[in-house]
């Protein structure tokens, strides 16, 4: 069985190699969909029976791990050294440094590598994460497959 959570954050970033206006300064109100595979729990009277993980738990992760440190923040490939000196030298700003420049395959690919070992198997179902797919715009998207990443 599979199930997918999706959440929303927003965050700046830019492609400082791109040949159009990504190279600027902006930002996106990004989604993220976090798919997982399990076996259904079969666990009588218990919050999780009937489930593969509760969608409050899949939440609560990904908010955790990936969505709470991502939003608002401007996401800066460390490679972009002006951006990266300038943004990191604003006190208080939220920054975060990438090694890979943040397009959205990268993203994807930056959030299920982080949030791989978080969805383990907690409930002897055989959970795991299976894909993280990253909406930069409502029509533009990268998916992050096991297989592939």
């Amino acid at each position: 069985m599979r199930i997918t959570r999706r959440l929303e954050f927003d965050a700046g970033h830019r492609i400082p190699d791109h040949a159009s206006q990504c190279r600027h300064l902006h930002g996106h109100r990004y989604a993220i969909e976090i798919t997982l595979s399990g076996d259904i729990i079969d666990a009588a009277g218990q919050p999780v029976n009937g489930m593969v993980m509760d969608f409050g738990d899949v939440k609560k992760l990904a908010n955790e791990h990936v969505v709470s440190r991502w939003d608002h923040a401007f996401l800066v490939y460390r490679g972009d050294t002006a951006v990266a000196d300038f943004l990191t030298s604003l006190p208080g700003h939220k920054t975060v440094v990438l090694d890979v420049v943040p397009t959205a395959e990268n993203l994807a690919a930056t959030a299920f590598r982080i949030l791989d070992p978080v969805y383990h198997d907690i409930y002897g179902n055989h959970l795991r994460l299976e894909r993280v797919r990253l909406f930069e715009t409502p029509n533009c998207w990268a998916d992050a497959v096991r297989a592939e990443v």
